[in-house]
Order: structure tokens, then C-alpha cells, then sequence
């Protein structure tokens, strides 16, 4: 049987129900500041998310509009507005005028800032949590796993001391050669849909850690997370305009492709966004780094653990509904190891599907009816193509108030060939689609055709095994008896080939060199030149 816990190791504008003026607004207490009920004309309560620029909380004056449904019970959470191009371009004045002083900021001034901040998203995680239920449908367990591996790049920043030390060297007689790092100035970031938390943390702190200012666009889709690490970043002293909050769709994202003042922008999500923005970025002398799709395949000897493989392949293919970059959702069984098949559905069919609140939850819905009809006509397209649907997730049975939610379940593809549409794409969503093969040669080869370098794996009790796989296979992160071998923050996120663009990765030391800038320095300080003025020498006492 599966452990359920192993399960928690990417915007339609609909202008309807616009709030229309001279109606009762209210605070709400939950997330201060952040948004603003309304009590529309169906007498329903709705609220809008507001934009964080030059330290304010404002309430965008727009008349485009997103709004955001509960995934699980299409309930409308809130209403995302598209800043208009005056608000986009206070974020980017502020910013730049912030930049200033805050590059003068000390170190340990700034240190002392991710040291509070690393501690209060620590006590609210919880409530994060819950934003990220409500907004994007993970379980509890996973959205706070989500805030948590976020949180650890936030403490790792706290070395940033360390992290920007540069190199000294006595050159030649009384000449030095010193290298110091510099900031950039004003930072963007395009967060996705599926880690809403984290990986606003993988850019923002950072950035701000070196000295530079950083206007964040978090996903339309799920907001709230990234709204309520802003509020706690002000709460603990992050000055006006270091770092601002702005919302939208593609006018946002040309924006900050197209700003002068903006270096530099950090993005993840899909590959078509992906390589628009690393072009039209690059085109505009910006630095960009750029996390796009993935294809990860597990790679299951006969000769490995049955019962570990099994439970680790479950939790990383069908975890947070599949929408990961880093889901494990391909599995290439060698030889004997396809008679595994059998129980790993078995562990599959008792994953409970229902909404991210509810006890036992092991996965919750996808994050829109878009989603959930892509998932499912990329499976009945393996079907179509020969495939074998040995367990089908369409259409689950989930509780009475879920019935409207964008649910699937654990679903497995088997008899799978690389030349199927199933395969080429990512599903991204709880789809496991399965090779079969006879010799570890063999699913090398696979995966090293496969257009993409994300994450791979091997499960196997051979050490030789694992070192051929790991000297052999081209992906940027492997994993040996890991399903999802992403790297602690003291290291970096190191996809490569189709899954990355730009050529330095997130966080670690990889991290501050994408933030920084170098600036050498030569000096001389010839020795004939010291003075033997009685003020060079040692006081004495007369």
C-alpha cells in the first residue's frame, strides 16, 4: 500500500459582475491590506487583489479583470486585476528610485532583514497554506511543503555575507587585484501557478539579499501566497519600492520584458511563455533565467527495492495532482520489473481525490476545467495511439460539494512508445505513462533523446547501475533511489537542455551570481610613498 504522505515530498479574463460603484466594501481581517470584499449585485461576497507599489496597498483602477475559482468548487475566491500601464510604470520608478539607497544598505542590515522575514513566514505558514488550498487546490500537507522549501532558500539567503565575499591578490610589488560583487538594480520575477510560495522565494529574497530591488508578477491564478510574503517582507522593515507586487496577464509580462530599468528577469512555468520571454528579455540586453517544461523519467531495475521503488514512484507521479515540474511521470521499466505493474496500481486506486482541506486528502483538483480537459484528451490520445489505460483516473468519485471541481485521478498509461503524443508532451497532470525495456542501454537512450533535462532517476541496489545512469544520462538533476532529486538551496535547481533557458540557475551560489555583477579593481600603493611624518609613527606619551 501506498504512503499517503510520500504524495507531499500555469488566465481567462471574465468581465461579468464587475464591482460597480457606490457598492458596500468592507476590510478583510485574514490578509490586511491585501484585498477588498465586495458585495455584489448577486449579493454574493467577492474581493479583488489589490497591487503592493512604493510600500501601498492599492486598489487597482483597471477595468480588466481575472477572476480566480476555487478549483475544487468553481467559488469565486477573488478577482485579479490587469495593472494598467500607469500603475506598471510607478512599480518600475519606485523600484528604481529605491534601488539608491537600498544598494548602500549594509550587509548585515540586509541579513538582518531575511533573518526576521525567514522567521515570520515560518509562524504563518500555516495561513500561506491555506491561501494556496483555496487558490490553486493543493492539499494542506503539500501547499505547506510548498511554503517550506521556499522557506529554506529565505534561510540559506541569510549566509549572504558569505555568499558575496569576493577574491583578493597581491599581484605584483605593492599592487592588489580584488574582485568585488555588485548588485544589478531593479529585478523581475514571473512566478507560476503550481508553487505559489516557493518559487516567489527563489527569486525575491535573494535578489533583495544582494542589493537589488525586485518587482514580482506572481501568477493571475494564485496570487494570494505571494500577496501575503509581501505583506510579512513589510511587516519586517523591507523598505518602500524594494520590493513591489504587480498583477496581470501578457500586457504585465511585456511590461517587464520591455522596461529599461529592469536587468534582469527570473521565470518559470511553460515552455511556449518560457522561451517569449527569455527572447523578447535578451532582445532588450536583459539578463533572464528561464525554468521551462520537463519529461522525467524513473528508471526501475529488477533488482531494486519493490516496495520503496513503488511507494516513491506513487507519491512523485501523482502528488499535487501531477503539476510539477519535477513530477516523476514517466516510468521505464527494465526487464522483470514490469511485473510490478499490479500492485502499483493497487497502490494508486486507494490515493483518496477530494478538496486540500479534507482529512487523508492525497491529491486535490487541477488547477482549472481547461486543465482537467488537456489532462484528459492526452490520455484518451494514448489510448487512440495504442496505449494500455490500466488505471483511469477521468471522472472520480469525490464528495457531494466537489462535484463542480476539476478533479482526476490517478491515472496510468502503460505500453507507452516514445513516438506517442502522451509521452512527447507534458501532461502535467496525475498521468503515469510507462516503458517497457530490456536492458538499462535501452532506457538511457530514451531519456537522452527526450527533448528535455529537468530530472531523472534510477531505482536500482547496484552502485555500479547507478554510477553508468548518472555518468551517462544528460539531465541536470538525478536522483539515485530519490524520485525527486531537487537540491537543497546550498546548491542550485541545475535543469538543463530543453528545460532551461539562460545559462545560470536558481538559488545557491548559482543564484547570487545571476544577482550580482562583478567589478574588478587593480590598485597600486607604492611603498616609496609612505610618509615618515611623526603622525605615521606609534603615539607615545610625553
Amino acid at each position: 500500500m501506498a504512503n499517503p504522505r510520500l504524495l507531499h515530498p500555469r488566465p481567462t479574463s471574465h468581465p461579468d459582475q464587475l464591482p460597480q460603484p457606490g457598492l458596500q466594501t468592507q476590510s478583510v481581517n485574514t490578509v490586511p491590506h491585501t484585498v477588498t470584499k465586495y458585495h455584489g449585485p448577486s449579493g454574493r461576497l467577492s474581493h479583488e487583489t489589490q497591487l503592493y507599489i512604493n510600500g501601498e496597498w492599492i486598489n487597482s483602477q483597471t477595468q480588466d479583470w481575472i477572476d480566480l475559482h476555487n478549483p475544487a468548487t468553481q467559488e469565486l475566491v477573488t478577482r485579479v486585476p490587469q495593472a494598467t500601464s500607469a500603475e506598471l510604470a510607478e512599480a518600475a520608478r519606485s523600484s528604481e528610485l529605491a534601488f539608491k539607497t537600498w544598494k548602500k544598505t549594509s550587509i548585515l542590515s540586509r541579513q538582518r532583514i531575511l533573518l526576521d522575514l525567514q522567521a515570520r513566514i515560518r509562524q504563518e505558514m500555516d495561513p500561506i497554506a491555506r491561501s494556496i488550498v483555496e487558490e490553486q487546490g493543493k492539499t494542506f500537507t503539500d501547499a505547506k511543503g510548498d511554503v517550506l522549501r521556499g522557506l529554506q532558500v529565505v534561510e540559506a539567503a541569510c549566509g549572504i555575507p558569505d555568499l558575496l565575499l569576493g577574491n583578493t591578490l597581491p599581484v605584483s610589488k605593492d599592487m592588489d587585484t580584488y574582485t568585488i560583487r555588485e548588485p544589478l538594480g531593479v529585478t523581475a520575477g514571473i512566478a507560476p501557478f503550481n508553487f505559489p510560495a516557493m518559487i516567489p522565494l527563489w527569486m525575491f529574497p535573494l535578489a533583495l539579499a544582494c542589493g537589488n530591488t525586485h518587482i514580482l508578477k506572481p501568477s493571475e491564478r494564485d496570487p494570494g501566497a505571494a500577496v501575503m510574503l509581501a505583506k510579512l517582507a513589510e511587516e519586517v522593515g523591507v523598505p518602500k519600492g524594494v520590493l513591489n507586487i504587480v498583477h496581470g496577464g501578457k500586457p504585465t509580462v511585456d511590461f517587464l520584458c520591455d522596461e529599461p530599468s529592469i536587468k534582469s528577469i527570473s521565470f518559470v512555468g511553460s515552455d511556449t511563455v518560457g522561451k517569449y520571454i527569455h527572447d523578447r528579455g535578451s532582445q532588450n540586453g536583459k539578463r533572464v533565467q528561464a525554468n521551462l517544461g520537463a519529461k522525467n523519467h524513473g528508471v526501475f531495475l529488477p533488482d531494486a527495492n519493490k516496495q520503496h521503488s513503488l511507494d516513491q514512484v506513487t507519491g512523485a507521479a501523482f502528488g499535487a495532482a501531477g503539476q510539477r515540474c519535477m513530477a516523476l511521470s514517466t516510468m521505464i521499466l527494465v526487464g522483470e520489473s514490469k511485473e510490478w505493474l499490479p500492485d502499483l496500481v493497487e497502490r494508486a486506486k486507494k490515493l483518496k481525490v477530494t478538496g486540500g482541506m479534507e482529512k487523508g486528502a492525497d491529491l486535490g483538483p487541477v488547477i482549472s476545467p481547461e486543465a482537467k480537459a488537456r489532462v484528459e484528451e492526452l490520455i484518451q490520445s494514448g489510448v487512440d495511439e495504442g496505449a494500455t489505460l490500466l488505471l483511469d483516473g477521468r471522472n472520480p468519485k469525490v464528495d457531494g460539494k466537489y462535484q463542480k471541481g476539476n478533479f482526476i485521478g490517478p491515472t496510468i498509461l502503460t505500453g507507452v512508445k516514445p513516438s506517442m503524443r502522451c509521452y512527447r508532451e507534458e501532461i502535467f497532470g496525475p498521468v503515469l505513462v510507462c516503458l517497457e525495456v530490456e536492458t538499462l542501454d535501452e532506457a538511457l537512450a530514451i531519456i537522452n533523446k527526450n527533448r528535455y533535462g529537468n530530472g531523472t532517476a534510477i531505482f536500482t541496489r547496484s552502485g555500479a547501475a547507478a554510477r553508468k545512469f548518472q555518468e551517462e544520462v544528460d539531465v541536470g538533476q538525478v536522483g539515485i533511489n530519490v524520485p525527486i532529486p531537487v537540491p537543497l538551496p546550498m546548491f542550485s535547481f541545475t535543469g538543463s537542455r530543453g528545460s532551461i533557458q539562460g545559462d545560470i540557475n536558481f538559488y545557491g551560489r548559482s543564484g547570487v551570481s545571476f544577482f550580482t555583477q562583478y567589478k574588478t579593481i587593480t590598485a597600486l600603493w607604492r611603498h616609496e610613498d609612505v610618509s615618515d611624518a611623526e603622525f605615521m609613527h606609534m603615539p607615545t606619551m610625553k
